[in-house]
């Protein structure tokens, strides 16, 4: 059975740091392009982060670039999401997704409140 679960979401001040990360199960996880979406309330989902099989191909939404950084362990079926300098625009419900030969899978989303 297919997973994916996030985690490390929560309320966290202006300028803080948070630490997501989205544990996968079920698939071949190296095989796997994953990404980093987010969806605020009225909002439409948004991609924030991709990054490739093997790590070295990665992108950003740009009002990200330079806070946030992406990266994979395969050996842990991890992927993550380093947020630093966090705004309130930040706020939203972040999502990890895989993309592969195997098809798409979407894991169920972890709340990042930023607020004062």
């Amino acid at each position: 059975q297919v997973q994916l679960v996030e985690s490390g979401g929560g309320l966290v001040q202006p300028g803080g740091s948070l630490r997501l990360s989205c544990v996968a199960s079920g698939f071949t996880f190296s095989n796997y392009a994953m990404f980093w979406y987010r969806q605020a309330p009225g909002k439409e989902r948004e991609l924030v982060a991709s990054i490739g099989t093997v790590a070295v191909s990665t992108n950003y939404l740009d009002s990200v670039k330079g806070r946030f950084t992406i990266s994979r362990d395969n050996a842990e079926n991890t992927v993550y999401l380093q947020m630093n300098n966090l705004k309130p625009d930040d706020t939203a419900v972040y999502y990890c997704k895989a993309t592969g030969f195997g098809g798409v899978f979407w894991g169920q989303g972890t709340q990042v409140t930023v607020s004062s």
